[in-house]
């Protein structure tokens, strides 16, 4: 079953594709049945650049289970981060 769940962030940073380095300004999460990976359903996470081309894109498919994991390990490292460099 599709689900349909899709959120959109603006960001600034950078990300390496498939020609190199490029700048990204957009996330796209959603969870849902992934093209790649082998499980029914998982959290997909697109770094792109809005107005570059398709090329300009790096994507990751996980387990919702590894999904949580790497959210707390970003909000740990975060933590970590001296305040004044956040």
């Amino acid at each position: 079953m599709c689900t349909y769940i899709v959120e959109k962030v603006e960001i600034s940073g950078s990300a390496k594709g498939r020609n190199g380095w490029f700048s990204s300004d957009e996330v796209v999460v959603s969870f849902d049945h992934p093209v790649h990976a082998m499980d029914d359903h998982t959290l997909n996470i697109d770094f792109l650049k809005s107005d570059g081309s398709p090329t300009d894109r790096v994507a990751l498919e996980i387990r919702p289970s590894d999904a949580l994991k790497f959210a707390m390990t970003i909000l740990a490292v975060l933590e970590e981060a001296p305040e004044a460099l956040k």
